[in-house]
């Protein structure tokens, strides 16, 4: 005779499929970062390989090939050179601490005089370089880690390209959602992943190319490498950019070049920051745009976890929270009216 009868045998195999599934999402901690770029990249790369699979009549391995291989020279490996020129540049500044101090307490000579704001800039590099070693912290310490990251990613996209019709017929079977919020949850993911990775990353790449731009214009040295940092920073709205021109301005200023000094004050404040606001206008109409708030808020809890990443994360990840908590509570709302139907009907 059965110790369990089939209710109980359900309860403990739920169980089981719990802790089992705890047990793994604990143990794929290590990797949550390839997880989710995974899905951001196939989420970006979807339209292109169905155009090219449906439209263009290609070989699905020869298609998902393509996209892997454009997509490393294009995306990655530009974001991994971009991080390594600035992790140089700031081991520059390390090794050469005294460099540093001279052109901080310049500026701050400068605002002691002028505004009377000694310190001020040193207490804010002081925040600054805590600010970069958590920004930085995965490329300084695991390439290994990054370079796995990168083969899982790849790994997991070339499977979920070349079998996409099972894959997203099992992510609606298996979503917690009806299929009908499930379609929608999907539509809303989409859309809130290109806010996110190619609305915000726009505007970072145009922010940080007219920081390099007017630091050519006004005789500031090193160009690209502050726009670069600018580009970084930029995903922060309208913190990242000031960051590096207001700095650079005060010290040109205090070297005695008032006119580039002013000149890049009034470039970055008239148009580095004003084009966030242009084109989060325009990106808006196509692709829906993201709160600010939500974009701070991501960014603070997302470095300490991801590392430089964090910085598209941690957006990414609050904002799917609240997109999630908007289903769910158009989910509950239809099974009530369901639910007060049904009692209705029956009495």
């Amino acid at each position: 005779m059965p110790v369990f009868n089939y209710k109980q045998r359900n309860n403990i195999l739920l169980i089981i499929l719990i802790v089992l599934g705890c047990c793994i999402l604990y143990s794929l901690r290590f990797i949550a970062g390839a997880l989710l770029s995974t899905v951001i990249m196939y989420t970006i790369l979807r339209p292109v390989y169905l155009h090219i699979t449906d439209t263009w009549r290609w070989n699905r391995i020869a298609a998902c090939i393509a996209i892997i291989g454009s997509s490393f020279l294009v995306i990655v490996l530009p974001f991994f050179l971009l991080s390594l020129m600035v992790i140089n540049k700031i081991s520059e500044f390390e090794r050469d601490q005294i460099k540093l101090k001279v052109l901080v307490h310049k500026i701050d000579d400068f605002l002691g005089s002028k505004l009377h704001q000694p310190d001020l800039v040193e207490n804010a590099m002081q925040r600054v370089t805590t600010y970069a070693s958590d920004l930085f912290p995965s490329i300084i310490g695991g390439a290994f880690d990054l370079l796995l990251g990168i083969v899982i990613m790849y790994f997991l996209l070339y499977f979920m390209f070349t079998n996409h019709e099972k894959f997203e017929e099992g992510a609606v079977r298996y979503s917690p959602f009806r299929e009908q919020n499930a379609l929608k949850f999907a539509a809303e993911l989409k859309y809130t992943t290109y806010s996110n990775v190619l609305g915000q990353g726009l505007i970072a790449v145009v922010q940080g190319a007219l920081v390099s731009i007017g630091f050519f214009l006004f005789g500031i040295k090193d160009a690209i490498f502050w726009g670069v940092i600018s580009t970084f920073l930029s995903f922060v709205p309208l913190l990242g950019a000031p960051i590096v021109f207001v700095p650079a301005a005060l010290l040109e200023m205090a070297n005695g070049n008032n006119s580039g000094g002013i000149g890049m004050l009034i470039w970055g404040f008239v148009l580095v920051i004003n084009i966030d606001n242009v084109i989060r206008f325009l990106i808006a109409k196509r692709v829906g745009n993201i709160h600010p708030i939500i974009t701070v808020v991501g960014v603070v809890i997302g470095i300490p976890v991801f590392g430089i990443m964090g910085l598209v994360f941690g957006p990414l990840l609050l904002s799917y929270f609240f997109l999630t908590v908007r289903i769910y509570e158009t989910s509950r709302m239809a099974t009530e009216r369901l639910e007060k139907i049904r009692a209705a009907d029956e009495e």
